[in-house]
C-alpha cells in the first residue's frame, strides 16, 4: 500500500514542479506578450482611453481619432478613404497594425519615450494627454494626381503603382498602389465587421493589401537601360561613340534574336549612345550589355540599390515601411560562366531582371540630383500632443553615390533626349526640363507586357523638384506611353505642391 502511495505522491510533486515552471515561465518571459497582445481586453480598452495623434500631410488630417459612446473610448478614422491605405496602414483592434500606424505606433499611442513628461503630467493631473502626432512629407496635390489618374488611366490596366521622390532630400511627395482599400471598416469596433472586412481582402486575387511601389518586383524592361548606359559611360563610351545595332541581333549561344519594338528604331548598323537610349534601341543595348559583362552591369546596379534587402521608407532613423529588393537575377551558365544570352536579355531588363516603383524612381532621382542617391523617407516630423513641441525632423541623409557629376549629367541629357524627341513625349512639363525612360517588359507568353516609366523634372535654374516611377502592370500596347503620361502629371503637382521636406 505504502509503495502506490509513494507512487501517486511522487507524480503529484512532479505535476506540481511543471506547474510551478510554468508559471515562472510565464512571468519571466510571457508576461510583457500576455499584457501588450492584441486579444487582451485590458489593453484594448487602455490602449483606446487616450486620444491616438494624428498622421498629417499639408495641414489635413489623414488619419484621426473621434470619441464615441462605447467600451473603447475612441473610434479610429480614415477621410481620405483608399488614397492613402498603403502609406498609413490601419489600426484595427484585434489585429496588427500597418503601415505608418505601425511604424509609428508608440508615439501616436503615446506610449513613446518621447513623451514621457506627457505622461508625468498626467500621474498629477489625472488627464489622459493624447498621442503624439505624426507629420508626413506627402504632397497632397500629387497623391491626389497619382491616385486618380492611376485608376483611370487610360490603357485599362487594373494594377500598379506610383512614387514620386523629391531628388534633394529624399521625401516621398505620392505613394499610390492599385487596387486599393479602404481602412475604415478594418478599424471598426465591431470585431466580426473588422475580421470579415479584412479576410475579404486577404483573399481577393488582385491583392488590394499589397504595396506595390515598394513591395512588387517585375522586369523593369527598357528602364533599366538606364543603369547599363551609366555603366557604358564610366568604361570609355561617351554618348556619342557608336555602338552597333540593327534591326535584329542574335546573342552567342543563343537561338533567338533580339529585335527592336519597331523595324523603324535603330535599323542601322550602328547608332550613338545617345540615340540608343532616345530610341530604346534593343538590340544596341544588347550588344552594349554583352561588351561590357555580366559583372560590370551587375556592380553598376548594386551601386543604384539593386540587392538592399534592408531598407525602409519612413521615419529616416530606425523602422519604417518595409520594401523588397530589386534584383538583377541570375547570368550564368551550370558551369558557372556567363550565359551570353541572358546577359542580352539582361541588358535590356529583361531575363531574371527584378525592380520596385522604389527602385525606378531613386536612380532617376540620383541622376536628377547630380549623382547622389537621397534615402527615401515619409515622416517629415513628430509633434507633441499640444503641437508646440517637435520632438523630430527629418533631414535628408545621403544613402550612396551611383554616379559621379560627370556621368549623371550625361544621363540627364539623354534621358531628356527621351522626352524631348523619343518615346517620353507624353511626360513633357511646359516650363520645365523633363527626363526620363520609358519601358515595356514581357510579362508572360499569354499575359499583356507591362508598362514602365522613370524620370524627372527639374526648374528653370535645373534644380531636381521630383522623380517619379509609374508601372503598369500588363498594361499591354501603349502602357509605357501612359505611364509616362500619369508620370507628367504627378511631377507637375509635386512642382505645385511639393510637400513637406
Amino acid at each position: 500500500m505504502n509503495a502506490p502511495l509513494r507512487r501517486v505522491g511522487v507524480v503529484v510533486m512532479v505535476l506540481f514542479g511543471l506547474l510551478f515552471a510554468n508559471l515562472n515561465w510565464i512571468q519571466a518571459y510571457k508576461a510583457d506578450e500576455y499584457r501588450t497582445s492584441d486579444y487582451n481586453g485590458r489593453v484594448q480598452v487602455a490602449d483606446y482611453k487616450r486620444k491616438r495623434g494624428n498622421i498629417e500631410a499639408g495641414g489635413t488630417a489623414l488619419a484621426t481619432s473621434k470619441e464615441t459612446t462605447g467600451k473603447l473610448k475612441f473610434q479610429r478614422t480614415y477621410p481620405g478613404g483608399p488614397k492613402y491605405a498603403h502609406v498609413l496602414g490601419f489600426k484595427p483592434v484585434n489585429l496588427g497594425e500597418t503601415g505608418i500606424e505601425d511604424v509609428e505606433d508608440d508615439f501616436l499611442a503615446g506610449t513613446s519615450d518621447q513623451l514621457i513628461g506627457d505622461r508625468l503630467k498626467d500621474m498629477f493631473t489625472g488627464d489622459d494627454t493624447g498621442g503624439g502626432n505624426v507629420l508626413l512629407t506627402l504632397s497632397k496635390k500629387a497623391q491626389d494626381v497619382a491616385y486618380d489618374q492611376l485608376r483611370n488611366n487610360e490603357v485599362g490596366a487594373k494594377r500598379g503603382a506610383a512614387i514620386a521622390i523629391d531628388p534633394r532630400t529624399g521625401a516621398v511627395q505620392a505613394l499610390v498602389s492599385m487596387p486599393s482599400f479602404d481602412p475604415n471598416p478594418l478599424a471598426s469596433h465591431d470585431t466580426n465587421e473588422a475580421t470579415a472586412a479584412y479576410n475579404k481582402l486577404e483573399k481577393d486575387p488582385a491583392e488590394p493589401l499589397k504595396n506595390r511601389a515598394l513591395a512588387e518586383t517585375l522586369p523593369p524592361g527598357s528602364t533599366f537601360k538606364i543603369v547599363v548606359a551609366a555603366a557604358a559611360l564610366e568604361n570609355g563610351i561617351t554618348k556619342t561613340t557608336p555602338i552597333p545595332a540593327g534591326s535584329s541581333w542574335t546573342a552567342p549561344t543563343s537561338g533567338t534574336p533580339i529585335r527592336n519594338a519597331d523595324p523603324s528604331i535603330c535599323p542601322g548598323r550602328q547608332v550613338t549612345l545617345l540615340e540608343a537610349v532616345t530610341e530604346s534601341c534593343n538590340t544596341g543595348f544588347a550588344q552594349l550589355g554583352v561588351r561590357l559583362g555580366a559583372e560590370t552591369l551587375k556592380e553598376k546596379a548594386l551601386q543604384f540599390g539593386f540587392e538592399q534587402e534592408d531598407l525602409t521608407v519612413g521615419h529616416l532613423g530606425e523602422g519604417g515601411l518595409p520594401t523588397a529588393a530589386s534584383r538583377t537575377g541570375d547570368i550564368q551558365n551550370p558551369d558557372g560562366s556567363t550565359d551570353q544570352a541572358a546577359l542580352a536579355q539582361s541588358s535590356i531588363g529583361q531575363n531574371n531582371v527584378r525592380m520596385t516603383p522604389l527602385e525606378g524612381a531613386m536612380i532617376a532621382g540620383a541622376i536628377a540630383n547630380n549623382g547622389s542617391q537621397m534615402r527615401p523617407y515619409l515622416v517629415r516630423q513628430w509633434l507633441a500632443p499640444d503641437r508646440t513641441t517637435s520632438y523630430y525632423t527629418a533631414k535628408g541623409r545621403e544613402l550612396r553615390q551611383p554616379v559621379g557629376p560627370q556621368v549623371a549629367a550625361d544621363l540627364r541629357e539623354m534621358m531628356v533626349s527621351v522626352v524631348r524627341n523619343g518615346t517620353g513625349k507624353k511626360a513633357a512639363i511646359s516650363g520645365y526640363t523633363v527626363g526620363g525612360k520609358t519601358g515595356t517588359a514581357q510579362s508572360a507568353p499569354d499575359r499583356p507586357d507591362h508598362g514602365w516609366f522613370i524620370g524627372f523634372a527639374l526648374d528653370k535654374n535645373l534644380n531636381p523638384v521630383s522623380a517619379v516611377c509609374v508601372m503598369l502592370e500588363q498594361a499591354g500596347p501603349g502602357g509605357s506611353g501612359e505611364a509616362a503620361r500619369i508620370a507628367g502629371q504627378i511631377m507637375k503637382a509635386a512642382i505645385t505642391d511639393p510637400g513637406g521636406r
